[in-house]
C-alpha cells in the first residue's frame, strides 16, 4: 500500500517537473526566436515606436482691432471631474471636507445652496460606486472616472479658484480631483463685425483647427503659425512622448478695424434696416489718404428671429449697382476727353432710343444737361450720350479703358470671398452698343461695394487709387515683425483737376436744387457728397420688385478724412432717405464724438429760436433746466415729454435709456435695447396689457 502511494506520489512529481520542463523550453524557445531568429523584426518595431512623431498643434494668433484691443483670441477653458475611484480617497476624509466645500461651491455657483451641493454630490458618487459593484443584468461593470463637477467648462481664472476649495485643493491622489483643458476661440466684442473677423474649426481633410471665413479664413497662414513635432523617448520609467521641434505661435495681426466707429457703424445701419424693414444691408468705413478699412457690417433680417444679425459678407460680392456707376463712368469721360467742361450742355430730353434697344427714359429729364447736372439729376440719358460719343464704335473698348485704370484687379484686402467686377460681354454683333449704353449707368454689370467705394475713395484722395485693406501689423509675443505699407492700385486713376471736378459733382448730388439726395443727406455739421444708386435686385435670371438702394461718398466735404458706401436691399423708402441716411447719421455720430478733427459746436443756434428742433427731455424740470443751458439755448423753447398711461405699459419715448429702465422696471418689466441715446420706440405699446417679468425691447437713438 504505502509502495502504491509512493509511486503514485513520484509519477505526480514527475509530471510536474514534465510540464515544468515544457513550459522552460517553450519559453526559451520564445526567447532565442524572439532576440535572435526575429531579432531584426523586433528591432525595426522598436526602432518604429522610438522614432514614432506626433504634431504639436500652434498655438493660433490673435486677431487685434487697431489700438491694440483683442477682437479674436484662443482662450483656455477647463472642464473639472472627479476619479471617485481613486484609491486615495478616504471616505472619513470626505466627509470631513464636504461642508466646507459645498460652501465654496454654493457661494461659486448659486444655482444651488450648500445643502443641496452636498446631496448632489454623495448621491452622485453612490450612484457611480453601486453601478459598478452591480452593473445591469447582462453589462459588463464599468467604472466612471469622468465625473463632471460642472455642466459648463471654467475661465483659467475660475479654475485657479476652484481648485483651492477644501478637498480639492490635496493632492490628485487623494481627491481624484484633475480637468480637461479646452482651447476655444474667442470674441470679446460679441458679433461685433464677427463676418468680417470670421470663424475657425476642423474641416473633412484635416483636424486642426483653421479659418473658415472672414480674416480667419484670409489670414489663416499668417494665424495659424507653424506644427511642431514630438518624438519618442526611452526613459528609465517607461517612454514617454518629448518635445523635439518646438511648435511656432501664429502671428498677431493687427486689423484696421476701429471699434468705436465700428459700433457706430453697426448701430446705424441696424437701426436704419429695423426702421425700413430691410432684408439686408452693408456698409464699409474707409480712411481715405490709407485705405484702412475702419468699419465694415453685414447685417440681415433672421427668418426664425425677424432680427438683424451678421450675415454674408455683401461688400465683396457683386450686384449690379445703379446709378452709383455713373461717377466712374464720367471719371472715364473726363480722363479721354470725351468732355472737359462740367459746364457744356448736352441735349439729353427725357427718352431716348439708341442702336435699336428699348427708349431709355429719365424720370425728371429736360431739354439739355450739364455733365454737372447730369450727375446731379442722376440722367441715364446724359451719361449714355456722353460713354457712346468714344465708344459707340467700339462697345468693349469701355471696359478696356475699365482695366487699364485698374478697375478689375484684386485687392486682396484681407476680406475672404472677395470678387472682382464683372461685365456683360459688349460685342457688337452680339448687341453691344445696347449693352455699352446701359453699362454707362449701372446695367450689364456686377461690380462689388468695395470696389465702387474705392473709386469714390480715389475721387476724395485726388485721384490716387489706394488700395483697400482690413489689416495693417504682424507681430509675435508684443514685438512687431512687419508694418504693412499703404499700397496703391494705381498712382493715379485720375488727375487732381478730374477728381476736383467729379467732387464738385458728388456735392451737387446734396447740396445741389435738384440732387437726388438733398433731402435726406444734408446738415451743416458734417457736409457730405455722393451718389444715390438704385438697381432692381434679380432673382432667377429675372429682375424682381425689390430694390437694391445705395449710396456712396466722402466726408468732410473740404478736407475729405472718410469715404462710405451703404447698400440694403428691399428698404421701404429710396437710396437717399435710407442708405443716404445711414451715411449721415454715422458721419453726425462721428462730429458728435470728436472723431471729425474738430470739437462739435452744440452751443451754435440759429437767430430765430423758434427754428430749433423738437427735443425730448427728461422727467424732471432739472434735467430739462440742465439742457437749455448746455444747449446754449435762451429763447422760450418746448420741451416734449411722454404722455403717461393710467394703466398698462408706460410710456416711455424720449426718456434718457437710464430713466426708461427705471420706470420699466419698477413696474416689473425686463428691458433691453439697441442703439444709443434718447428712447425713440419701444416694443410693447403704451397702455398694453402685459405680465410682470415680460420682456420690452427699446430703440435708442441720438439726435
Amino acid at each position: 500500500m504505502k509502495q502504491n502511494n509512493k509511486r503514485h506520489i513520484l509519477m505526480r512529481y514527475g509530471i510536474v517537473v514534465g510540464i515544468m520542463l515544457l513550459f522552460s523550453v517553450a519559453i526559451s524557445w520564445k526567447l532565442f526566436k524572439t532576440t535572435v531568429v526575429q531579432a531584426a523584426e523586433w528591432n525595426k518595431k522598436a526602432d518604429q515606436v522610438l522614432t514614432e512623431t506626433v504634431p504639436i498643434e500652434p498655438e493660433r494668433g490673435k486677431l487685434l482691432a487697431d489700438d491694440g484691443s483683442v477682437l479674436a483670441a484662443n482662450l483656455q477653458y477647463y472642464v473639472l471631474r472627479i476619479d471617485w475611484f481613486t484609491d486615495g480617497i478616504k471616505t472619513d476624509t470626505l466627509m470631513k471636507d464636504i461642508g466646507p466645500l459645498c460652501d465654496s461651491l454654493a457661494v461659486f455657483d448659486n444655482s444651488m445652496d450648500a445643502a443641496q451641493w452636498k446631496r448632489k454630490l454623495l448621491q452622485d458618487r453612490k450612484a457611480i460606486l453601486d453601478a459598478a459593484k452591480n452593473p445591469a443584468p447582462g453589462k459588463k461593470p464599468r467604472k466612471n472616472r469622468a465625473y463632471k463637477l460642472f455642466p459648463r467648462m471654467l475661465t483659467h481664472k475660475e479654475y485657479e479658484r476652484v481648485r483651492q476649495f477644501p478637498f480639492l485643493r490635496r493632492a490628485k491622489n487623494k481627491n481624484g480631483f484633475y480637468c480637461e483643458k479646452h482651447s476655444r476661440r474667442m470674441k470679446p466684442f460679441g458679433g461685433m463685425a464677427a463676418r468680417s473677423i470670421g470663424n475657425v474649426g476642423q474641416n473633412e481633410v484635416s483636424s486642426s483647427i483653421h479659418g473658415h471665413s472672414g480674416l480667419e479664413m484670409a489670414l489663416d497662414s499668417l494665424l495659424y503659425g507653424k506644427p511642431g513635432v514630438a518624438q519618442s523617448t526611452q526613459l528609465t520609467n517607461g517612454i514617454v512622448r518629448a518635445e523635439s521641434v518646438p511648435a511656432v505661435k501664429g502671428y498677431d495681426i493687427t486689423t484696421t478695424i476701429n471699434v468705436q466707429l465700428q459700433d457706430i457703424v453697426e448701430n446705424e445701419l441696424n437701426d436704419m434696416c429695423l426702421e425700413t424693414g430691410a432684408e439686408w444691408g452693408t456698409c464699409v468705413l474707409m480712411e481715405v489718404a490709407t485705405g484702412e478699412i475702419k468699419a465694415i457690417s453685414n447685417l440681415e433680417r433672421s427668418k426664425t428671429t425677424g432680427e438683424y444679425v451678421e450675415g454674408v459678407n455683401h461688400a465683396v460680392l457683386g450686384y449690379e449697382p445703379g446709378s452709383v456707376v455713373k461717377t466712374i463712368s464720367m471719371m472715364v469721360a473726363l480722363e479721354d476727353g470725351i468732355i472737359s467742361n462740367i459746364e457744356e450742355p448736352i441735349a439729353t430730353g427725357s427718352t431716348w432710343t439708341y442702336a435699336g434697344g428699348n427708349p431709355i427714359t429719365d424720370s425728371h429729364g429736360g431739354a439739355t444737361r450739364t455733365p454737372r447736372q447730369i450727375i446731379e439729376t442722376s440722367s441715364n440719358i446724359g451719361m449714355a450720350k456722353i460713354i457712346v460719343r468714344k465708344y459707340g464704335d467700339n462697345p468693349p473698348g469701355f471696359r478696356k479703358r475699365l482695366e487699364e485704370m485698374g478697375f478689375f484687379e484684386p485687392f486682396h484686402s484681407g476680406i475672404a470671398g472677395e470678387n472682382v467686377p464683372w461685365f456683360q460681354d459688349a460685342e457688337i454683333k452680339n448687341g453691344g452698343r445696347v449693352t455699352l449704353s446701359r453699362q454707362a449707368f449701372g446695367y450689364g454689370s456686377r461690380i462689388p461695394p468695395l470696389c465702387t467705394l474705392a473709386m469714390y475713395n480715389a475721387i476724395a484722395n485726388d485721384g490716387k487709387y489706394v488700395r483697400p485693406h482690413l489689416f495693417k501689423k504682424l507681430s509675435r509675443e508684443g514685438e512687431p515683425d512687419s508694418i504693412i505699407p499703404v499700397t496703391y492700385i494705381r498712382k493715379q486713376v485720375c488727375s487732381p483737376e478730374n477728381a476736383r471736378k467729379l467732387r464738385i459733382m458728388l456735392h451737387d448730388v446734396v447740396w445741389g436744387s435738384h440732387g437726388t439726395a438733398r433731402h435726406w443727406v444734408q446738415d451743416k455739421r458734417v457736409e457730405i457728397a455722393g451718389k444715390t444708386g438704385t438697381a432692381f435686385d434679380v432673382v432667377g435670371g429675372k429682375y424682381s420688385g425689390k430694390k437694391r438702394l445705395a449710396f456712396c461718398g466722402f466726408f468732410p466735404y473740404e478736407h475729405p478724412k472718410y469715404s462710405c458706401i451703404v447698400l440694403m436691399l428691399g428698404a421701404d423708402r429710396g437710396a437717399g432717405a435710407s442708405s443716404g441716411m445711414v451715411m449721415k447719421n454715422i458721419a453726425l455720430k462721428m462730429y458728435a464724438h470728436g472723431l471729425l478733427g474738430e470739437t462739435p459746436n452744440y452751443v451754435e443756434k440759429p437767430k430765430d429760436a423758434k427754428s430749433y428742433p423738437t427735443l425730448f427731455a427728461s422727467m424732471g424740470d432739472y434735467v430739462s433746466n440742465n439742457i437749455k443751458r448746455g444747449l446754449g439755448i435762451q429763447a422760450p423753447h418746448t420741451y416734449v415729454r411722454p404722455k403717461q398711461v393710467e394703466k398698462g405699459v408706460p410710456n416711455v419715448i424720449g426718456l434718457s435709456v437710464r430713466e426708461a429702465i427705471k420706470i420699466l422696471e419698477d413696474a416689473g418689466l425686463s428691458v433691453s435695447f439697441t442703439g444709443s441715446g434718447m428712447v425713440t420706440g419701444q416694443s410693447l405699446a403704451a397702455g398694453s396689457h402685459y405680465a410682470r417679468g415680460q420682456r420690452i425691447n427699446l430703440r435708442l437713438r441720438n439726435s
